[in-house]
């Protein structure tokens, strides 16, 4: 009997905010997304600045539409949802996938007229295991960031009885690296950058001349990082105002099934 291991699931996961699919040109296009998308072949994509039904982008189902263009699954939660017209967040994947949460993030009480945040949460399969991915698009002012990441890592969302590491946090942070809400998510998980064997540059906005590293893959223990990276070229500097981020990710084996191992040797 051959007692090498297997090679630990793997799975790519890419965190794009789209823009609702206009482009520097001013063209809406779904379609040019998808090309982007397609093009690194993920098995799961978390995309911010979604619209659904909104007459600026013609009425259309954007996750739905990206999903078909891809043959992918999705799931859609509005953060903001004025009448039939919605915006907000998808995660789109070619594994099974359930939903564990979607939900609104806190905002700042004295500042009503701030943009609603919300997160979604899915559990993927990878493997013989599961994977949970929540994603987010946080608030522009730093106070509201860290309330919101506070959220995030609380008794609600990761801090809870839903949470099952492995997990990855992912989405357009509008956090650099410097920021309390970064250092924050950084106190507790780890950014898959740091664990990548050949981490490239992290800039992701804006896409035309890319300085601010605001999009970001954080894990839990039981993932690591193969490579992390920007996604470059002419199509994506035009597709939206962020780069895509690509994150190649590994799945360490559970403990049953260590021990499972260590026994057939």
């Amino acid at each position: 009997m051959d007692s090498t291991p297997p090679p630990p699931p793997r799975l790519r996961l890419m965190s794009y905010n789209i823009r609702h699919c206009r482009g520097l040109d001013g063209a809406v296009s779904p379609a040019r997304i998808a090309e982007v998308i397609a093009a690194c072949e993920p098995d799961v994509v978390a995309l911010q600045e979604v619209d659904v039904g909104r007459r600026r982008t013609g009425g259309l189902d954007q996750a739905e539409e990206i999903a078909r263009l891809l043959d992918m699954r999705h799931h859609f939660h509005p953060a903001l949802q004025v009448l039939e017209e919605r915006y907000g967040d998808a995660i789109l994947t070619t594994r099974p996938a359930s939903l564990v949460k979607a939900g609104a993030l806190p905002g700042l009480a004295r500042r009503p007229g701030l943009e609603p945040r919300g997160a979604l949460w899915v559990e993927v399969a990878v493997g013989g295991g599961r994977l949970q991915i929540l994603n987010t698009h946080l608030g522009l002012s730093g106070r509201e960031r860290v309330a919101q990441v506070e959220a995030l890592l609380g008794p609600d969302w990761l801090g809870g009885n839903l949470a099952r590491a492995p997990f990855v946090l992912v989405g357009d942070l509008n956090a650099t690296p410097l920021s309390r809400a970064y250092r924050r998510l950084a106190a507790r998980l780890t950014d898959a950058r740091r664990l990548a064997r050949r981490p490239a540059r992290g800039a992701t906005f804006p896409s035309r001349c890319p300085v601010l590293r605001l999009d970001h893959v954080f894990v839990s223990a039981g993932v690591t990082a193969e490579r992390v990276g920007v996604v470059r070229g002419a199509l994506p500097r035009l597709a939206s105002d962020h780069l895509p981020l690509l994150a190649e990710l590994c799945l360490a084996p559970a403990p049953a099934e260590i021990g499972a191992r260590a026994a057939m040797v």
